[in-house]
């Protein structure tokens, strides 16, 4: 009988119809970013007499795109945390930006929205001890102003609804309870209740809901959100769990987060398309958080944050108390919040699928983040992100034979140094020692080393799982780092044409690293069994060394990097002449590989895609690769490594 009684109640309290749009989805990226190209709203300063308080108080107000007095608007009451004031949703939480573009999209009624100063004291300033007695004591103050003094003022001097019905209250943090505690303690002055990580200032569940059935008959919609990592989420679930115990309809939102404006935005988001229509009970169930964020395969071991979410945007999370400013540099610099727990939170916006390199900027110095492994490149060590490619199944870690990576140290009588190389010997290499391989120099890019291709770009796991699919023919990889000064020559870094003409590493390599490489391991000594490509920078210098050597070498290979053509040059002319004869060439080099990225910046696509005209009209022949949706970046260079490495040593 008690379940049968229950069900009515719920059937005479929610029987208007259900509201179309479903569930409200988690605020995507660009929610709260200003849009030049819609209608806005407007936000105002007003003043009212206070006879709660005694004097005049201040209040923001924001009245919606196309405001008119000829019809009428619900209110919502928005109010403030404990260290702010009427500004600090407009500071901090831009609502008016947020609620413009939802009135864009149709997805929200038009309402107004009036923030007040919820602390009710002549001197309603959040200076000094914002936690003594008497500070707090004027947000309990404040429902009595709420009522009498500011709600009276708003409904004489703007065209809103007067009913309980057309009256929402929600707020953040102190705010937060201060909507629960009125809203629940005045249910014939509210229908539409929300609290966002609602603070200690929230009265117990049994003071709250003194009487279930009085919030289930008069409430239309009661809802609570919170970041999963709040300190403050005990006083947001012992409040849900009475109301579950007691049978009473509404939403319980976690989602990841702590105790910033990144949940309370969404909160806003999320409730505001809620309010003032007809609501369907049953779908309150689904409004939990599914899009579970996972952390980053760079991670430290063991460590949660950066988080990767379905849609590829990152959470930050960073422990810097004493820090003044925070950001996070991912080419794109990400502005951190501060909690009250001394971490800095930040949401990016999606990032593209592969590798990126990253820093955190702690009060405008550059540093790595002690939760990612560091990665040499940008010419230092730094933070890596490794967004996964749902493509990216070629590069992942396989149950197949694996090849290993040896590090082989040895001196340059070029350089006068000792330089070290890595090297990738392929599955069963110890196995059969009289097999010989053919060899691929693989060079990395400007800022990086000889660990960039194992490390950044997976190539060992590349090559085994090309290897293993029978796709490639097994061989050795060198990588070295591919700067090299000859201490007897000046240096000229005036231009990057000087730079790579400076740098002597393509002698190095011709003269002293295939030579070690060949008395090493067991490798086929010859052109046709010899391979180099690179990328960016490497790339340059594949195109430098091999073609004034292809004596040397008959696979050359030059993701997003090549040849340094000017608008206007003759190709003929390059290289003393290489390409001057096609058939000669063609006959020379089995296979000639360019690749760029689709979203590499104008400068790079201009050089890539022009040289691999300027070959095609010469009739040279080649593969040209475009790999779409990336950059200048490393999952540009792991699907060209994956589709070169299959197309070279075969006949």
């Amino acid at each position: 009988m008690k379940h049968l009684l229950f069900a009515v109640s719920f059937l005479l309290l929610f029987s208007v119809p259900a509201f179309s749009q479903g569930i409200v989805k988690q605020a995507r990226t660009g929610f709260d970013a200003f849009r030049a190209d819609i209608a806005h709203g407007t936000i105002d300063t007003i003043t009212y007499d206070s006879k709660t308080v005694g004097n005049t108080r201040r209040a923001l107000i924001y009245t919606p795109p196309g405001y008119s007095t000829s019809k009428k608007y619900p209110v919502l009451y928005l109010l403030h945390g404990i260290g702010g004031d009427e500004k600090e949703w407009y500071n901090g939480g831009t609502p008016q930006v947020i609620l413009d573009n939802l009135y864009a999209q149709g997805k929200i009624e038009p309402m107004i929205v009036v923030l007040p100063n919820g602390r009710a004291l002549k001197d309603d300033r959040a200076t000094g001890d914002i936690m003594a007695p008497e500070k707090q004591q004027g947000f309990a103050t404040f429902e009595k102003d709420l009522l009498n003094d500011l709600i009276p003022f708003i409904e004489s001097k703007y065209s809103v609804y007067t009913d309980k019905d057309h009256r929402a209250i929600a707020g953040l943090s102190m705010g937060g309870g201060q909507s629960l505690n009125f809203g629940l303690g005045n249910l014939d002055t509210f229908s539409w209740v929300g609290s966002f990580s609602a603070a200690p200032n929230t009265k117990t569940p049994e003071a709250l809901v003194p009487d279930a059935d009085a919030v289930k008959n008069k409430l239309k919609l009661l809802w609570i959100s919170c970041g999963s990592s709040d300190r403050l989420i005990t006083f947001s679930k012992r409040t849900h769990d009475y109301l579950v115990e007691k049978n009473v309809p509404h939403i319980y939102y976690i989602e990841p987060g702590v105790h910033n404006f990144k949940v309370w935005k969404n909160g806003l988001y999320m409730f505001s398309q809620l309010i003032f229509k007809p609501v369907d009970v049953s779908t309150f169930p689904q409004y939990a958080y599914n899009e579970v964020g996972v952390p980053a395969p760079t991670n430290i071991p063991g460590v949660q944050y950066p988080q990767i979410f379905p849609d590829n945007t990152v959470f930050f999370r960073i422990k810097a108390p004493d820090a003044k400013n925070v950001q996070i540099d991912l080419l794109k610099k990400y502005p951190m919040t501060k909690d009250t727990g001394g971490y800095w939170t930040v949401t990016t916006d999606p990032i593209v699928l592969g590798f990126h390199y990253y820093s955190l900027i702690v009060d405008g110095v550059s540093v790595v983040d002690p939760s990612s492994q560091t990665f040499y490149g940008m010419g230092r060590m730094a933070s890596g992100i490794d967004i996964p490619d749902p493509a990216g199944d070629y590069y992942t870690i396989k149950d197949v034979p694996h090849g290993e990576v040896r590090s082989v140290s040895y001196y340059s009588e070029i350089t006068k140094a000792w330089r070290r190389a890595n090297v990738y010997t392929p599955p069963g290499y110890d196995v059969n020692s009289a097999k010989k391989y053919p060899v691929l120099y693989l060079q990395h890019g400007s800022g990086e080393d000889e660990t960039g291709w194992p490390t950044q770009g997976k190539m060992n796991f590349i090559l085994d799982n090309l290897i293993s699919g029978k796709k490639a023919v097994p061989m050795i990889v060198v990588m070295d780092r591919g700067y090299a000064t000859d201490p007897a020559k000046p240096v000229d870094n005036s231009t990057m044409m000087k730079a790579m003409a400076s740098n002597v590493f393509p002698d190095v390599l011709v003269k002293e690293i295939i030579p070690m490489i060949d008395k090493k391991f067991r490798t086929l000594p010859d052109r046709d069994h010899r391979a180099m490509a690179g990328l960016s920078m490497g790339g340059f210098q594949t195109f430098q060394t091999t073609m004034t050597n292809l004596d040397k070498f008959a696979y050359v290979g030059g993701f997003s990097g090549a040849a340094f053509m000017q608008p206007g040059s003759d190709i003929t002319k390059m290289y003393n002449g290489v390409f001057a004869d096609a058939n000669a060439f063609n006959k020379k080099v089995k296979v000639l590989y360019l690749s760029v990225g689709t979203d590499e910046p104008a400068r790079m696509q201009t050089s890539i895609k022009g040289f691999h005209e300027a070959l095609q009209k010469a009739g040279i022949k080649q593969v040209y690769y475009e790999s779409p949706g990336t950059s200048h970046e490393w999952q540009s260079w792991r699907r060209s490594l994956n589709q070169f490495a299959s197309l070279i040593f075969k006949d």
